[in-house]
C-alpha cells in the first residue's frame, strides 16, 4: 500500500502519512475541497465546519477551518447583515486525533451591521471568550470526575492545574445531588478529611441501598444535630459506631430513634483486651519467647478451629507459660461462639437466646481475674441494647467503612485536599459516577 511513497536508493516509509490516513490528494490546490467534500470521517464536534486546510507539524495537527457565510442578526439594532467587516484568527485546542492533539486556526468573521455596530459570528465548536472547543470542555469535565487527581488530568489534556480545578468547581455545583430529606434508614460514620473545615469529616448513607448520601464538615455533635433536626423528619433507624458524641447528636434531634450498633466495633474490644493481656505477660517471658510470642499474635486472634495442626503447637507453647493469656484466649473463645450463635439466632427471631447468652458471657468475665476483660464488659453493658438491635435487624456498618476506605484512596492520589468543599464534591460524584464508563480522554 505504501510501496508508492518511496524513491530509489531510499527506504519505504513504516508510517503513513496523516494525509494518506484522510484519503487527501497530495495536490496543494484541491486540499480545501478535499477536506471539504471527501472526508472519510466526521470529526467531533466539527460537524457543518469548513475544513480549509491541514497541515500535520512536529508534535500536533493544525487544521484551518471556518464556519459557512449566512447572514447574521445584529445584536444592537436587529436587523440581518452578511456585510463582512474583517477576518481573525483565533487558535483553539480541540481533541486528539490518531493521538495528536488537534489545534483548529479559525478564521473567523467580524460583521458590520448599518448601525454602526460590529460582532463577531456564532460558532457552533467554540463558545465566546473560550480557548477550547465544546467538545474538549465536554470531554475534561467528564475525565475530571473519575480521573486520578487534578494533576494527571490537566496534564492529560496540556492544561493547567488551576484551569482542572476552577472546571471542577463549576461541574460540581449542579451535578452533586442535593439532600432534601434523609431516608428512614441511615448510617453515619466519620472519616479522616484533613481539610480546612476539620481533622475528621462524618458520611451519611443510606443504610439500604448504601449509597453516600452527604457529608458535614466535621463531627461535632451540634452540627450533626443541626443537620438532623433540618432533614432527618424520616428518620427512624440509625446505624452508627459505639461514639457518644453520635448518640447524644441523634438523641436530641430525633427523640428517641432506633439505633443499631456496628458490630465490628463492639467486637473490637474483647479482641483489645485479648490484646491487652497478651502484652501484660509477655513481658515476663524470656527475650526469645517474648519474640516469639509477639510474632504469632495473629493466631490468638483467629478462630481455634481455623488453626492447622502446626499454629495450635506454635499457640498452646505459650498459653502454656501464662494462665493468663490462656483464660483471655477462652474467653474471647466463648464471645466469638455466642456471636456466630446469636446471628442465626437473631435472624430466627430468638432474642431472648441471644440476651441470654451475652448475660452467660458476662458471668464468666466477672469470674475471672482480668481487668482488661472487665473493662470491655463494661463497654458492652452500656451499650447493650444497641447491641441487640444489631441482631434483631441485621444493619451494620460494613459497607460505610468501604465508603471510608474509597475515600481514603481519593486522598491519597490528590495527595490531600485543602478544601472541604472540594472533597466533598469529589466523593459524592465519585459514587455517583462510579458505574458509568466515558469514551474520552
Amino acid at each position: 500500500m505504501l510501496g508508492f511513497l518511496h524513491k530509489r536508493g531510499q527506504k519505504k516509509c513504516t508510517q503513513a502519512p496523516l494525509s494518506i490516513i484522510l484519503e487527501l490528494p497530495r495536490n496543494k490546490e484541491r486540499i480545501g475541497a478535499a477536506c471539504t467534500m471527501n472526508f472519510t470521517m466526521n470529526l467531533p464536534g466539527l460537524k457543518g465546519v469548513k475544513v480549509t486546510k491541514m497541515e500535520e507539524r512536529e508534535d500536533f495537527i493544525a487544521l484551518h477551518v471556518e464556519m459557512p457565510r449566512t447572514p447574521h442578526r445584529c445584536p444592537s439594532c436587529g436587523e440581518r447583515t452578511e456585510r463582512i467587516h474583517d477576518y481573525r484568527i483565533q487558535k483553539v485546542q480541540h481533541l486528539k486525533l490518531f493521538e495528536r492533539w488537534v489545534y483548529l486556526f479559525y478564521r473567523k468573521r467580524r460583521y458590520a451591521c448599518r448601525c454602526g455596530k460590529r460582532f463577531v459570528e456564532k460558532a457552533c465548536f467554540v463558545e465566546r471568550y473560550q480557548r477550547q472547543t465544546v467538545e474538549w470542555n465536554q470531554a475534561f469535565r467528564l475525565r475530571l470526575i473519575q480521573g486520578k487527581n487534578f494533576t494527571d488530568t490537566a496534564n492529560q489534556f496540556q492544561t493547567s492545574v488551576t484551569t482542572a480545578m476552577r472546571r471542577f468547581d463549576q461541574l460540581a455545583a449542579p451535578l452533586v445531588k442535593k439532600v432534601d430529606h434523609l431516608p428512614p434508614r441511615i448510617a453515619i460514620d466519620d472519616y479522616k478529611g484533613d481539610t480546612n473545615a476539620g481533622k475528621y469529616q462524618v458520611i451519611i448513607a443510606d443504610a439500604d441501598t448504601r449509597k453516600p448520601l452527604d457529608i458535614l464538615p466535621d463531627r461535632k455533635a451540634d452540627t450533626l444535630k443541626r443537620y438532623l433536626q433540618e432533614k432527618g423528619h424520616h428518620v427512624k433507624t440509625v446505624v452508627m459506631d459505639l461514639s457518644y458524641t453520635f448518640k447524644s447528636a441523634v438523641q436530641k434531634a430525633l427523640g428517641h430513634p432506633l439505633i443499631i450498633g456496628d458490630p465490628f466495633h463492639f467486637c473490637r474490644y474483647i479482641y483489645w483486651a485479648l490484646e491487652g493481656v497478651r502484652r501484660r505477660v509477655q513481658k515476663a517471658f524470656h527475650p526469645y519467647h517474648r519474640k516469639r510470642c509477639k510474632r504469632i499474635k495473629h493466631l490468638f486472634q483467629k478462630e481455634r478451629e481455623g488453626l492447622d495442626d502446626k499454629q495450635k503447637k506454635k499457640m498452646e507453647r505459650y498459653l502454656e507459660l501464662s494462665p493468663d493469656l490462656r483464660e483471655a484466649y477462652e474467653l474471647k473463645e466463648h464471645f466469638r461462639q455466642w456471636y456466630q450463635e446469636a446471628k442465626m439466632q437473631g435472624r430466627e427471631g430468638r432474642m431472648s437466646e441471644v440476651k441470654q447468652g451475652l448475660y452467660a458471657f458476662y458471668r464468666r468475665v466477672e469470674a475471672s481475674p482480668l481487668k482488661e476483660f472487665h473493662r470491655a464488659i463494661q463497654t458492652l453493658k452500656n451499650w447493650q441494647t444497641e447491641i441487640l438491635n444489631s441482631f434483631a435487624f441485621g444493619l451494620n456498618n460494613g459497607f460505610i467503612e468501604g465508603l471510608n476506605n474509597q475515600t481514603k484512596v481519593i486522598k491519597r492520589n490528590a495527595f490531600g485536599f485543602r478544601r472541604y468543599d472540594r472533597l466533598r464534591s469529589r466523593i459524592l460524584l465519585h459514587h455517583q459516577f462510579k458505574h458509568q464508563t466515558f469514551g474520552v480522554g
